[in-house]
This record gives C-alpha cells, sequence and structure tokens, in this order.
C-alpha cells in the first residue's frame, strides 16, 4: 500500500510497551491513517471513530466488540470497527503489520 503527498507524524505511538508501534499520516484529501507493526501476544483496543483495518503483512486474530466470534485475517484481507466500540486483536508467530483508515 502505498500513499502520496502525505503529511506524517515522524514520532511513533507505542502501546502495550512497544509491541504495537503506529504512526500517524493525513492525506491530500484530509483522510487520518496510521500504520505499524503489532508483535505476538493479545490487545484490546477502543476505538472512537470508526475504522478500517486492512492487513499488509502477517495474520491476526480479530474479536469485535460484544461478540463471540473470532475471525483470522491475513495480508490483502480487512476488518472494520465500529465508532465507540472495541476489538482485540491476537498475534501469533510473525509480526503483523497493518493500515487503519480513520473513516467518517
Amino acid at each position: 500500500m502505498e500513499f502520496k503527498n502525505v503529511t506524517a507524524t515522524a514520532k511513533a505511538n507505542l502501546y502495550f510497551d512497544g509491541k504495537v508501534i503506529s504512526h500517524g499520516i493525513v492525506t491530500e484529501e484530509g483522510d487520518k491513517k496510521s500504520f505499524g507493526v503489532i508483535f505476538p501476544g493479545e490487545y484490546y483496543f477502543g476505538t472512537e471513530a470508526a475504522e478500517r483495518m486492512d492487513v499488509t503483512a502477517g495474520e491476526c486474530v480479530v474479536q469485535l466488540k460484544d461478540s463471540e466470534e473470532t475471525t483470522t485475517y491475513s495480508a490483502g484481507e480487512f476488518f472494520e470497527v465500529a465508532a465507540n466500540s472495541g476489538f482485540t486483536i491476537t498475534v501469533s508467530g510473525d509480526v503483523c503489520e497493518y493500515v487503519c483508515s480513520y473513516l467518517k
């Protein structure tokens, strides 16, 4: 995935003792995105805005808030999370890389 003409934030956002690392960008159209790496482990993220998570490398298992189901996503696949919700993401083995788009 490639983005042109963006404003990038060089400072990384570190979560869970550095096991999740992300950087932010804003596209020319004003869309906000973050991208990064998730190291093996299980993590819960709450959402304010609706999000689309594109898996760009590796694999993860996702359980949306208030759901019993889990779904596995691999590179080239995505999932969406509603605003004011959340999800648990589990990475086993290799790292998982992602691009998160904040939906309007």
